[in-house]
């Protein structure tokens, strides 16, 4: 069998430059060219060390994170423990998200004369490079997806308060997210509104008017009072907004006693504000089951 140990080499320093630079990506580190050429050099000569059965001993655990660590100090720096640590364990958790890449589009590239038992046969470099590249691109794509999902989830969680909404002796508890989009106001007395799914009132709100809700017939709900019970008749008010059509829609909104916010920072008391309704989801996961008027924040950081 004929091995041809520069093309080995120049693979292994393609996907270490490739993981590196996923690497500084991830930490938002400014990566300069020369540092990742000559860190990925480092870990492609590593590979080479596989065909002199002499050089054996490089294949021990402490060679492998000796490499590891020359590779992370080329690449970064040492910046001090705790800079150089998440380094080291961001390097390493790519490493782990390509090695499963890796064997997994082996496993479903191969044929079956590749496989016996659940093991699979390697058929040379020929058979190792279409997994490769397929696997390492599809690595990155995973890896982004999953960061960018996760540091979208931490911003989202710093604007995350929980709320407590308090009609007559009822209250409502609920995740609400402070959006500063959100500049509903009832037109007539200037008050904020906070948006809240209409579900956390269900026990409450006639099942008709929670269907009328849902289809955004609010405007029959509204000549419908009177006609059947619902104990908050005196509470209820109607707040136009634009649509996403830009055409007039209403709202139907309740006047509570008042609701309470509890941020990392304090609770926020107020009694000026109405609860709209919102027949739907606001939030695809269920994070959140309000959005929160920023006034109300605002007002009390302020």
């Amino acid at each position: 069998m004929v091995v041809y140990i520069d093309i080995i080499f120049l693979i292994n320093v393609l996907i270490d430059g490739t993981l590196i630079w996923m690497t500084g990506w991830s930490r938002k580190l400014r990566l300069r060219p020369w540092r990742l050429v000559l860190s990925a050099v480092i870990g492609g000569s590593y590979a080479v060390f596989l065909f002199f059965p002499s050089l054996g001993f490089m294949y021990t655990f402490v060679a492998k994170m000796a490499f590891s660590f020359a590779m992370m100090l080329t690449a970064f720096g040492f910046g001090g423990m705790v800079h150089f640590l998440r380094n080291l364990g961001t390097f390493y958790v790519i490493n782990f998200v390509a090695a499963g890449c890796v064997v997994g589009c082996m496993y479903v590239l191969q044929s079956s004369h590749d496989i016996l038992n659940g093991v699979m046969f390697g058929r040379g470099l020929t058979g190792t490079l279409p997994p490769l590249i397929i696997a390492i691109p599809l690595a990155m794509w995973i890896y982004k997806r999953v960061v960018l999902a996760l540091k979208q989830k931490q911003e989202i969680a710093s604007f995350m308060a929980k709320v407590d909404v308090y009609i007559d002796a009822i209250a409502s508890s609920c995740t609400g997210l402070i959006d500063t989009g959100n500049q509903l106001y009832d037109p007539l007395t200037k008050t904020p509104v906070m948006v809240m799914e209409a579900s956390q009132w269900g026990e409450w709100i006639p099942e008709t008017w929670m269907a009328k809700i849902r289809r955004a017939e609010v405007d029959q709900i509204v000549g419908a009072i009177g006609t059947e019970p619902f104990i908050w008749q005196d509470r209820l008010r109607l707040v136009p907004y634009r649509g996403v059509n830009r055409s007039t829609q209403f709202m139907l909104a309740l006047k509570p006693d008042k609701v309470v916010i509890t941020t990392e920072s304090g609770q926020i008391e107020t009694i000026k504000v109405l609860i709209g309704l919102d027949g739907g989801r606001l939030s695809s996961d269920n994070a959140y089951q309000a959005i929160i008027h920023p006034s109300l924040v605002q007002s009390h950081s302020g």
